[in-house]
């Protein structure tokens, strides 16, 4: 996640500073992109093993808003930012100008991030 943040940002400095597109421009939303197909993969592994998982699925589950957001919510939630994500790299591959580059890198990997923190489990994490 933190790899599709600094994707992300570095997109937008760019863009709004109309900065040409480098190499490192397509390093850092690459890294991106594998970060976040990275955790799709470890995410559908816990997903498949976790008790909290596919297992869970039932009708009267729909009923309980927690059981619902970690067996149909979130994963949905999840995949659908991997697909923003890998939108934006292959749109911004074939953009013509670098201008156009930055802003397709911003927009999708910034619906991503949306997508991805909308669907977190925040109540379930420590309080500090």
């Amino acid at each position: 996640m933190i790899a599709v943040v600094i994707a992300f940002l570095i997109a937008a400095y760019a863009f709004f500073t109309k900065a040409p597109y480098t190499k490192m421009h397509r390093i850092s939303a690459l890294i991106g992109l594998i970060s976040a197909h990275l955790q799709l993969v470890f995410g559908f592994i816990l997903y498949f093993l976790s008790p909290l998982g596919f297992s869970n699925f039932s009708g009267e589950n729909m009923g309980d808003s927690i059981s619902r957001l970690y067996f149909l919510e979130h994963p949905l939630m999840m995949i659908l930012a991997i697909v923003f994500i890998t939108i934006g790299f292959s749109k911004a591959k074939r953009a013509k100008n670098d201008l156009s580059k930055h802003k397709t890198v911003m927009i999708f990997y910034g619906l991503g991030l949306i997508f991805a923190l909308s669907r977190i489990p925040w109540s379930v994490w420590p309080q500090f």
